[in-house]
């Protein structure tokens, strides 16, 4: 019973990737553009695609980029249910879940993703991403780095 407060990470990270999205549409045009220094400018931005625009001009990406999401939505709530709650697989759990559930709320309500932050060095730039994005990254890392660690263990006894 104590677990379901837990989910308050995800809100607050589905919240808070809401709330800078809707603020980037209110300054900016779509592709308009802000530089801040010489390596980061804010944008604004729609992908129609998976992570970095990948599959943008495919035929069939909503379907995909909707279907999938909601997927590993499922799985990680069935997994953070299962999960001993003093796991540390629980934060990066959560991380992806917040991550994912505001991407996929764009993708459903507005048939793509607004990504805004920008880094650059001159004219070469990494795609435009947002908070649920960084979300779903750090999840990720820290899931790969949990695994790692307890492989390691169970390997050295």
């Amino acid at each position: 019973m104590r677990r379901y407060p837990l989910l308050a990470i995800s809100g607050l990270i589905f919240l808070a990737d809401l709330i800078s999205k809707k603020y980037v549409e209110t300054i900016l045009p779509i592709n308009g553009s802000i530089e801040y220094t010489s390596f980061f400018s804010l944008v604004h931005v729609r992908n129609y695609g998976g992570a970095f625009s990948l599959l943008s001009d495919f035929k069939y990406s909503f379907i995909i980029f909707t279907i999938f999401p909601l997927s590993v939505i499922a799985i990680l709530v069935f997994m953070f249910m299962k999960t001993d709650q003093k796991s540390s697989k629980n934060f990066p759990i959560l991380l992806i879940l917040g991550g994912a559930s505001g991407n996929l709320f764009d993708r459903i309500t507005k048939g793509f993703v607004v990504d805004f932050l920008d880094f650059h060095y001159k004219d070469l730039h990494w795609p435009a991403f947002n908070v649920a994005d960084i979300s779903i990254t750090t999840g990720v890392l820290l899931w790969i780095i949990i695994e790692l660690k307890s492989n390691i263990r169970s390997i050295n006894g």
